[in-house]
Parts: C-alpha cells; structure tokens; sequence
C-alpha cells in the first residue's frame, strides 16, 4: 500500500539525512523502523505518510493513510471526542458537519482504545500519554487502510504500552498495513513482520524482522554491546533484546563516598563548643 523508492533527503544541501532507501509497507503487516536519535526515522516516517517530499526518490501510495505523531499539542480547548470525532474529515464534504455516523463510529474508536471514559475531558488537560491514546483513536475513527505511527508507546506506561501493541497486532491481523518508528527492539521483535535499521546516511537496511533484529546488528546500530536471550513470559517464551547499559549499580565503588552520620558527630560536637 506504500511503496518507496530510492529514497533521499536533506535538509540542507550535501547533508544527507539518507540515500537509496527501497521501502515496502503492505496490506496486514507491521514494519517497524529504528534507529539512534536523529538519524531521520521521522523523517522517513513523515515522507511515507506523505506530509513530506523526498529530496530524491518515489512513493507511490495506494491507499488512504492515518498519521499519529509523536506529539501534539492544541491551541483550542477541543473535548476528546472531539479530537477523535476530527479522523472523520476525510468523509465530510466542504462545509459539511460530521453526522449520527460519524459520531458513532468516533465513539467505536474510544471504546477500542479504551478511552471512552475520557470522552468529555479537555485534549489540551490531558497527559502526554493521554494524548497519544487519543490520536490513536482518531487515526482508528478515519478508517484508514494504512496506519503511520511516530513512537506510539513512548510516553505510555506498561499497561497501556501492551494495549496499544495488542490493539496494532489486531488492526494488522484485520488487514490494516502499520507501519512505526519505535526505540525498542523488543517492541519490534514482538511486533513486527519487517524491519528498517537507519544506521547512517549511506546505510539503511531492510527485510523481515526475524532476521534483521539480531544482535550483532542491533549492537552496531545502537553503537553499544546487545545480546538477545529467550525468556520465559507469561504467554510463552520471547526473544528478548539485552543491551550492555553499563555496570550495575551495586558494582559501582563511589569515587566519594557519603560520610556517615556517626562519623559527622564528633566534628559537629567541636564546632559546637567552639560557638560556645
């Protein structure tokens, strides 16, 4: 449903954010594209929604695409619901007004999400996380074929990260085509049937998940030592993603250690009597 083509782009010119990227987002799958801060997955997120124009290079997209930032704020103290209500514009006429429909199918979208019960607070009051549920749900309320996410979980806490990975998982399996950028490797392993590693300009790799996200490659991705280990979960074993974040804390020896309270008393006691 988006089919991208040598690929290029830059923001200033002879600075390349990447080159000769070939990506294909299809019909019931997920692709997942990671990659350090600032080494333009965004980007790339944003010229595949089509909000963007490459520098160089071709994307042909066959169907209509749903686009969920990072973040997002508002000016105006729109409710929830209206907010979500919002993904319906693409169906209204100029100047119309969104219908009994509408406003059903935005309330279908709240419910799936798990929000319903925000549906009256103020957007602009919500929190970050709050936030990224609701544009989910306005994404879902466009009725979209293709689903283009910037981070959806990063401001999201566990429970509502498993939720908003579940609810991705079931739009894939319905036939919707997803495609994110995501900061974890386990999401992706978890998640994800294809997989873009953005590791510089000159070296953007491709293919199926599985065999992409190993560790040597995500090690050399990250610049950082990862290994990758099956762990025994509550649905089953997962290939979990390790990456070395340094020694722990209990190996580390303080270069100053506190002084303890005992060993301050005496000299608090001297200071004391020298006032006196």
């Amino acid at each position: 449903m988006i089919r991208a083509q040598g690929l290029g782009h830059h923001y200033t010119p002879g600075r390349w954010v990447f080159r000769g990227v070939d990506v294909v987002a299809e019909e019931g799958r997920v692709l997942a594209v990671l990659g350090p801060n600032g080494r333009g997955k965004s980007t790339l997120l944003r010229i595949l929604a089509g909000l963007l124009t490459p520098t160089e290079g071709e994307v042909t997209v066959t169907s209509p695409v749903a686009y969920v930032p990072q973040s997002h704020s508002s000016a105006f103290g729109y409710s929830v619901a209206d907010m979500v209500l919002m993904g319906r514009s693409r169906h209204l006429k100029a100047y119309a007004t969104p219908g009994r429909r509408d406003r059903e199918l935005a309330a279908e979208a709240l419910e799936r999400v798990g929000i319903a019960h925000m549906a009256d607070r103020s957007y602009a009051e919500l929190s970050g996380g709050e936030q990224q549920m609701t544009l989910i749900a306005r994404a879902l309320a466009a009725q979209c074929r293709v689903m283009v996410l910037d981070e959806p979980v990063s401001a999201l806490d566990l429970h509502n990260q498993a939720r908003v990975l579940t609810l991705l998982q079931e739009l894939a399996a319905s036939g919707l085509g997803i495609v994110l950028t995501t900061h974890h490797p386990d999401h992706a392993l978890h998640l994800a049937d294809d997989a873009v590693l953005v590791l510089g300009p000159d070296d953007v790799r491709t293919g199926p998940a599985a065999g992409l996200l190993n560790a040597e490659a995500l090690g050399e991705l990250y610049g950082i030592p990862v290994a990758t280990a099956l762990v025994e979960g509550p649905r089953g074993p997962r290939l979990m993603v390790v990456p070395d974040l340094g020694p722990t804390r209990n190996s580390l020896t303080p270069a100053n250690p506190l002084t303890s309270a005992d060993s301050l008393m005496p000299a608090m006691s001297a200071s004391q009597e020298a006032a006196e």
